[in-house]
């Protein structure tokens, strides 16, 4: 959501934030819109006015018995009864038609954010760890859990359908182990406030953080009005909704391991085998509350976070800022995080932050107010993945294998599986 002060005052540059995002301009659209409603509103106060003032004077003018112009300002009453309808109508009407906009218009880029239409113009920053050399012909995680008997997909088709897994023995351990290692990292070492928060949430949540109205054909809606959270982001960054926070309250860092749900609306024909883009998956997320002035280095921090948990599982991976044409809706920058899957012999995404400035916080009314002055403030939200536990497996599978279908488990990972150091068949 926008400042629509600072769009009359910028119009021009809104609109160039949209075109760098290959949106429409629509200062104009707003303005005027805008516009309508302060007139509807002016007009409003004015019947309103003058209402109030001509029933008093029909008191007045009954009390001396002046019954023709008490009659006539009954009479004007009851006209300005129909006018101040029809400017409430009117204000109601402009009013969600410039909502239905600021609501439906991404946020505007960093202007640090390389301009580009698609991931093809993606920068990438750095690469860390060297893909590894196995010596064999690596196979892809699913061939690998199928080999092992521990991923079936057959299984969960016949219960659940496409896009959906189910997984025993070691690798469900190993997911398990992979979520309760994340979090131990994020909270003992990384100053986060492990949460548990619920995986159904009202329509308000979803549009505080963005995924609602525009992305409701992306969600899970129950019959009864809530919704499946598409990521831990949702409930985490509304724990400060509506709230006025001090400011030695801030910063606030959550972590989460939640269920995540999408419906894949758009992903036909992408990743059909496998783990990397189920309905249902498994995500350990990072979220951030911070003052403005914080949130650039917050990214920078929280993206470390995030590469932490790899540089430990000894997993190579590079890191990339996304152009303004691959950024999600509600970011103003983003840096995700891709690790190397031999099988696919290239770098997946594993992890996405990003920056949402007051983007969010404004949808939500999440303020802080500093000590000694008036007014609030809007806070700075961040989201990150750290990391998304169901790709995270999928890369372990992948760069841990053996060429005898056995699957090393990483050091950092073994006091989380009983001391577990291989997976086989058997396991």
């Amino acid at each position: 959501m926008f400042d629509l002060k600072w769009i009359r005052e910028n119009p021009d540059a809104f609109d160039a934030g949209l075109k760098r995002r290959n949106a429409e301009p629509l200062s104009a659209r707003i303005l005027e819109l805008d516009a309508e409603r302060r007139t509807a509103q002016t007009s409003l106060q004015e019947h309103q006015t003058r209402r109030n003032e001509a029933s008093k004077l029909i008191g007045k003018a009954k009390g001396t018995g002046d019954e023709d112009t008490a009659n006539a300002l009954m009479a004007e009453v009851a006209e300005l009864k129909d006018k101040l309808k029809a400017d409430e109508d009117r204000e109601r009407e402009v009013g969600k038609a410039l909502d239905d906009i600021l609501s439906s218009t991404p946020n505007l880029p960093a202007a640090d954010v390389p301009d580009g239409d698609d991931e093809d113009a993606n920068i990438e920053i750095r690469r860390v760890g060297e893909p590894p050399e196995l010596g064999f012909e690596p196979k892809q995680h699913f061939e690998i859990g199928e080999a092992l008997g521990q991923m079936d997909f057959e299984a969960a088709a016949r219960m659940s359908g496409a896009r959906f897994v189910v997984m025993s023995g070691a690798l469900a351990r190993m997911e398990r182990a992979l979520g309760a290692f994340m979090l131990d990292l994020h909270t003992s070492e990384h100053g986060c406030t492990e949460v548990n928060p619920p995986a159904l949430v009202r329509s308000e949540a979803l549009y505080g953080t963005g995924q609602l109205p525009k992305f409701a054909e992306d969600q899970f809606h129950t019959d009864d009005d809530f919704w499946l959270i598409p990521t831990a982001e949702v409930p985490l960054t509304n724990l400060v909704s509506g709230q006025i926070l001090n400011e030695d309250y801030l910063p606030r860092r959550y972590t989460a391991q939640t269920w995540c749900f999408r419906s894949e609306a758009g992903a036909a024909g992408k990743d059909t085998r496998g783990l990397i883009r189920q309905h249902q998956f498994t995500k350990v997320e990072m979220v951030s509350i911070v003052k403005p002035d914080q949130s650039d280095a917050e990214l920078d921090r929280m993206t470390g976070c995030a590469e932490e948990v790899l540089k430990r599982l000894g997993l190579a991976y590079r890191v990339v800022i996304l152009c303004t044409g691959d950024m999600g809706f509600g970011a103003q920058k983003t840096y995700d995080i891709e690790v190397w899957l031999p099988g696919q012999e290239t770098y997946r995404e594993i992890s996405s932050c990003s920056n949402c400035g007051d983007f969010q916080a404004r949808r939500m009314k999440a303020r802080f107010k500093v000590e000694g002055e008036k007014g609030t403030q809007f806070v700075h939200t961040l989201n990150g993945s750290g990391l998304a536990v169901g790709r995270t497996l999928v890369a372990v599978l992948e760069n841990y294998q053996q060429e005898d279908g056995s699957v090393i488990v990483p050091e950092v990972l073994r006091p989380y599986m009983g001391g577990m150091e291989v997976i086989t068949a058997n396991g």
